[in-house]
């Protein structure tokens, strides 16, 4: 894929490069919302840029992407791809916005290497850049294809539940009458909403069930956390908006779905408000009739802040061999565990295909855990909420 003298090249000076991305990344998007306001106000999260967390993962996966090419010059890193264009496509990203990335991060590039950039070395990650973007490019134009266009599509409030204090489900129907496209488990949309300040921010949430065929419903956790500032969408969304209010969506896009056939053993964990894919993963099993071992793991502050805890407990039931582990940090009622996820004790099938979502720190242990107990390491599934940091580890 990337040409032998840009190898070379790319690999004298990734260390030099991959050293300095944090500080290429800041100034990378510093410039380009400068001259470009309305991507930050209209397209990028305004929070993950003020924490810094889309810098380190844009940082993470330049590095990876070109180490990959170096380690396995006959591959395509197809599943780091395959996530960042889901992310992309529900946020309707469009291929020209590749050439204004490409104009301010090599900008940036300039400006903190110096005289190191020399023409050979910005021709190598030039390339580099745009075999990552061509490639992404591809795989969102297929992904719009398959989804009828990147169009936002306006859907009624029919009705909002209160799941815990800070988590709200939101079920929605099209304003416009149209038919409702299939989404899969796992799934999830973008809800775009305009703020006090004139911004339109964008937040993608998790499709939790499929409560009518012309239905869609999503739960969304109010962000709050000390020392950081309060998610602006969410806080929006809980605040604002109730029964016949219009919301605009996106179609349904991730990769983080069930694949699996009827007598494949699963493990779906989740930790907070991951349960949300999980919960929508365990009701289309329940409705199939999956035959094979499925084991529930899911873990929470308080058995209070465990949303959808009823319908994960009465999708689980129905199947006919679920094992269901929970475990609470405080108030665990008899039969949970007290404290953090622990895999020691649980059972795990042969062949088993694992998929999580929570928090990084969760994730990455049950991972280890899974890999200890003999589960295929291509087998194990995640999905991040916000940001990849999984890369920047």
């Amino acid at each position: 894929m990337l040409s032998e003298q840009s190898a070379v090249t790319v690999r004298a000076t990734l260390p030099a490069v991959g050293a300095a991305l944090d500080e290429i990344t800041e100034r990378f998007y510093a410039g380009m919302f400068a001259a470009r306001p309305e991507l930050l106000r209209d397209l990028f999260n305004r929070g993950n840029q003020a924490a810094g967390t889309q810098r380190q993962a844009l940082a993470g996966s330049v590095a990876a992407f070109a180490t990959h090419l170096l380690d396995h010059p006959d591959e395509r890193p197809d599943a780091m791809l395959s996530r960042i264009a889901h992310k992309h496509a529900s946020l309707g990203v469009t291929p020209d916005q590749y050439a204004i990335v490409h104009e301010h991060l090599f900008a940036a590039i300039a400006e903190v290497l110096g005289d190191a950039v020399t023409p050979e070395v910005a021709a190598a990650w030039d390339e580099v850049y745009w075999l990552m973007a061509n490639a992404l490019i591809a795989v969102e134009k297929r992904l719009y294809e398959e989804r009828g266009g990147a169009a936002w599509r306006p859907w009624e409030v029919v009705e909002r539940v209160t799941e815990t204090a800070d988590v709200a489900t939101f079920r929605v129907r099209p304003a416009d009458g149209a038919p409702v496209r299939d989404f899969r488990p796992g799934q999830y949309v973008s809800v775009r909403v305009p703020l006090a300040d004139g911004a339109r921010q964008i937040r993608q949430y998790s499709l939790s069930g499929a409560p009518g065929p012309d239905l869609r419903q999503f739960s969304v956790k109010r962000v709050h956390e000390d020392g950081a500032p309060d998610g602006e969408v969410s806080g929006h969304l809980h605040a604002r908006v109730r029964v016949g209010d219009v919301l605009e969506l996106s179609e349904a896009y991730g990769d983080l779905v069930l694949d699996a056939d009827d007598d494949t053993p699963l493990l779906l964990a989740s930790a907070g408000i991951g349960v949300t894919p999980m919960v929508a993963m365990l009701g289309h099993l329940a409705g199939s009739g999956h035959r094979a071992p499925v084991t529930v793991v899911h873990g929470d502050r308080s058995p209070a802040d465990h949303a959808l805890r009823t319908d994960h407990e009465a999708y689980a039931a129905k199947l006919p061999d679920a094992t269901v582990r929970f475990w609470y940090e405080r108030d665990a009622p008899a039969g949970a565990g007290t404290g953090y996820v622990d895999l020691a004790d649980v059972p795990v099938a042969p062949g088993t295909r694992a998929y999580l979502c929570g928090p990084l720190p969760f994730m990455r242990t049950v991972r280890e855990q899974l890999i200890a107990k003999g589960v295929a390491p291509a087998d194990v599934h995640y999905e991040v909420f916000g940001p990849d940091l999984w890369l920047a580890k």
